[in-house]
C-alpha cells in the first residue's frame, strides 16, 4: 500500500472527525455561535462554504441565496458584504465573513466547500495573505473548478476530488482504467449517491493504494460511523458533533 499523502493540513493521529457546517443540526449552521460551540466541544476540523458578495468579501455559507437560512434575501453575488450584514441566521446569528473565522479560531482546520466561480480568487488571495496552507483543504461538487484552485496554488493547497474524481476513483476500484488528479490529498464523498454504494472496502482500499484519506458526509447515525470506521475511513462530517464524540470516545479514537 502507498504511504498515505503527507499535506500538513492532514497530521492529525487517527481518524478526523469534521464539524459539518459547525454542526448544522442546532439550526445555526455556518456561524460563528456555532463554529465556538464546536470548538469548545473539542472539533478542531471544521467544514464549511464559502460565496464571494459582489464587492468581492468571502462569506461563510452554504447557500447561493440567503433566503432559506435568514431573515433576509437574494443572491450574495448580487449583494453587497454590507447588505449581507443585516441578515441573520435563523434570526439572531450574523453571516461570518471567512477572513474573520480564521483569525477568530487559529486553533481550527477548515475544510472549505468552494461553492462558486467568483470566490476563488478572493479564498486563494487569503489563505496567502494569512499564511493559511496548512489550516484549509479545498473541495467543490466542480472538479474543474478544483483543478484551476490548485492549478494557481500549486501543491501548497490542499485539495480534495471533485464529483468527476469520486466518479473515477469509484470506477478504478472497480478494475475500470481511469484518470484520475494527482495532486488531491483525499477523497470526500458520501456514503451512497443515486442507489450506488460509494464507501465500501475497495474503495477504501483504491484511495489508500493511491496515498489519498476517505473523509465521508454527512453521517449522522451512530451505527453508521461505527460501520465507516471499521471500514477505514480517514474521517467522518457530521451535523450531529456530539454524536460522533461518542462514538470516536467509545472506540478510543478520540483525540
Amino acid at each position: 500500500m502507498t504511504s498515505l499523502m503527507t499535506h500538513p493540513y492532514l497530521d492529525h493521529p487517527g481518524p478526523i472527525p469534521f464539524a459539518h457546517r459547525g454542526g448544522a443540526a442546532d439550526g445555526l449552521e455556518n456561524t460563528a455561535a456555532q463554529f465556538r460551540r464546536a470548538v469548545e466541544a473539542g472539533y478542531r476540523y471544521i467544514e464549511t462554504d464559502v460565496h464571494a458578495t459582489r464587492d468581492g468579501r468571502l462569506v461563510a455559507f452554504h447557500d447561493s441565496t440567503l433566503d432559506r437560512m435568514t431573515d433576509g434575501a437574494g443572491r450574495i453575488a448580487d449583494l453587497s458584504w454590507s447588505e449581507v450584514t443585516r441578515a441573520r441566521v435563523a434570526g439572531k446569528e450574523p453571516v461570518p465573513l471567512f477572513e474573520e473565522l480564521l483569525e477568530t479560531f487559529p486553533q481550527v482546520r477548515w475544510n472549505v466547500d468552494l461553492k462558486a466561480e467568483p470566490a476563488l480568487h478572493p479564498l486563494l488571495d487569503l489563505i496567502a495573505r494569512t499564511g493559511a496552507w496548512d489550516r484549509v483543504c479545498v473541495g467543490s461538487f466542480s472538479e474543474a473548478r478544483v483543478e484551476r484552485a490548485q492549478r494557481l496554488a500549486g501543491p501548497r493547497l490542499a485539495t480534495s476530488y471533485g464529483t468527476r474524481g469520486v466518479l473515477n476513483l469509484r470506477l478504478r476500484s472497480w478494475g475500470v482504467p481511469a484518470a484520475l488528479r494527482r495532486s488531491a490529498v483525499a477523497a470526500q464523498v458520501p456514503e451512497s449517491q443515486s442507489g450506488i454504494q460509494v464507501v465500501d472496502h475497495r474503495f477504501v482500499h483504491a484511495a489508500h493504494a493511491r496515498g489519498l484519506q476517505v473523509h465521508v458526509w454527512t453521517i449522522n447515525d451512530a451505527d453508521r460511523m461505527h460501520r465507516l470506521l471499521d471500514l477505514g475511513v480517514d474521517g467522518i462530517m457530521t451535523d450531529h458533533i456530539d454524536t460522533l464524540r461518542e462514538v470516536m470516545e467509545d472506540r478510543g479514537v478520540w483525540v
